[in-house]
């Protein structure tokens, strides 16, 4: 199970370093992104980018 712990901190690590690289491409702006304010914080859900960039990774991985 720790594992698993690692793997999913790492991997947030790394979405948050690539994520103003992934920004400029236009990944976070998608139709279903959700983007709002509340308790005066603007809150970023990222539903449809969160999917492309699984469904591309299972890609790449079968690929491999």
């Amino acid at each position: 199970m720790i594992r698993w712990f690692i793997v999913i901190f790492l991997a947030l690590m790394l979405i948050g370093w690539f994520s103003p690289l992934l920004q400029k491409l236009g990944f976070g702006k998608l139709p279903g992104d959700l983007r709002f304010r509340l308790f005066g914080r603007e809150w970023f859900i990222p539903l449809t980018t969160t999917i492309l960039l699984s469904f591309i990774a299972s890609l790449v991985a079968k690929i491999l």
